[in-house]
């Protein structure tokens, strides 16, 4: 059976510098060369050679709901749910609760917001 490892997600979104000055600015992920192509496609690291890429579609429509979302654990959950405060950046528990995080019943905490294309973002402190 072959072994996988996670590599990268990528994101259609409709403005590329509008999303990676997103990523960068709440999540401060880093830009990172994208060493498959000349593309106006935008890399970002997410820590431990993982990646988020940024595929500029700006005529695509963009359908999403939150069932389909990328989660991102931290040791520093309190740090986040402050900065999304700070920018004044909507975010709720799973049932949809504004400003609420959730505590799952192995202790987990999660909260999800949405990125300017409407993605939804999980940030949990399962590390």
């Amino acid at each position: 059976m072959p072994h996988f490892s996670f590599n990268h997600v990528a994101l259609s979104v409709k403005n590329v510098d509008e999303s990676a000055a997103f990523y960068q600015k709440v999540l401060q992920l880093q830009k990172i060369e994208n060493t498959a192509s000349n593309s106006k496609t935008r890399w970002l690291s997410l820590n431990e050679g993982k990646q988020l890429h940024l595929i500029p579609r700006p005529d695509f429509e963009i359908k999403v709901n939150k069932a389909v979302h990328f989660a991102l654990a931290t040791t520093d959950f309190d740090e986040v749910t402050n900065t999304l405060l700070k920018l004044n950046i909507e975010y709720s528990d799973w049932p949809g609760t504004p400003n609420k995080n959730y505590v799952r019943k192995d202790g987990v905490k999660q909260l999800y917001f949405q990125d300017p294309d409407g993605y939804w973002i999980e940030i949990n402190n399962d590390v």
